[in-house]
């Protein structure tokens, strides 16, 4: 048996280069050990084969963005509730990004772009600045479309008026697009969203909602993504 020995110093032995390079290797997921990749460089290993990815680079790791499905109940603001949900387990297997896997990516991941209260669908974490500027700084530029399913008998001119400008205690709410999908389900398309906002207008012209789902930001699309799996958002996309 030999003696137990960090991840990086093995690799400075079996490839000769500095302990910079052996991290920014490690870092960037292109080592495995025993066939799996492994980025952290204080990783102890012993026996287990070591390996370079043939195709490893020293370019550093970029920033990542995880699109996740919100589930029923999934508390946005709880850290705790963040970590348990967004693990490698739970990345949706048809994720066609072609982007590794790797710890560091769920590290320092800012929520943006909050739901609306009791809805469900597209959530935005990100380590990227530019995309964070994006969803919260600029959140008034980007475009938000949900799928609304409601109960009730609407007012007879209610979708006029949902198109029209609707005030909350005499404030002029953002302007919505609002069409039916379905006998029961409707479709807000709003930007600068508020607090409540659908509800609201839903109430105002005799409907309960009984469900929301967000199923785009921008241009990027909830698209099929299941019910409490994430898949990244394509380098180079910035809603």
């Amino acid at each position: 048996m030999s003696e137990p020995m960090r991840l990086s110093k093995r690799l400075i032995q079996l490839i000769g280069c500095s302990r910079s390079e052996a991290d920014k290797y490690i870092e960037g997921g292109w080592v495995l050990v025993d066939g799996k990749a492994v980025d952290a460089p204080q990783f102890m290993v012993e026996e287990q084969k070591v390996e370079l990815h043939p195709n490893a680079t020293l370019d550093p790791v970029l920033p990542m963005t995880i699109l996740l499905h919100s589930p029923v109940g999934f508390d946005t603001t709880d850290p705790t509730a963040t970590r348990q949900l967004i693990t490698p387990d739970t990345r949706v297997t048809d994720d066609n990004t072609s982007i590794r896997t790797l710890k560091r990516h769920f590290v320092g991941l800012m929520p943006t772009a909050p739901l609306q209260t009791g809805a469900t669908g597209l959530l935005v974490f990100s380590q990227d600045k530019r995309v964070v500027q994006r969803l919260v700084k600029d959140a008034k530029k980007n475009e938000q479309e949900y799928t609304v399913e409601v109960s009730g008998e609407i007012e007879p001119d209610g979708l006029e008026q949902l198109n029209r400008e609707v005030k909350r205690k005499g404030w002029p709410l953002p302007k919505a697009k609002v069409s039916w999908q379905s006998e029961n389900k409707l479709r807000f398309a709003l930007k600068n969203i508020q607090a409540d906002q659908i509800e609201f207008m839903c109430q105002s012209v005799g409907l309960t909602v009984v469900s929301m789902v967000r199923i785009r930001i921008g241009s990027i699309p909830l698209a099929k993504l299941p019910p409490g799996q994430w898949r990244y958002l394509p380098v180079g996309k910035l809603f």
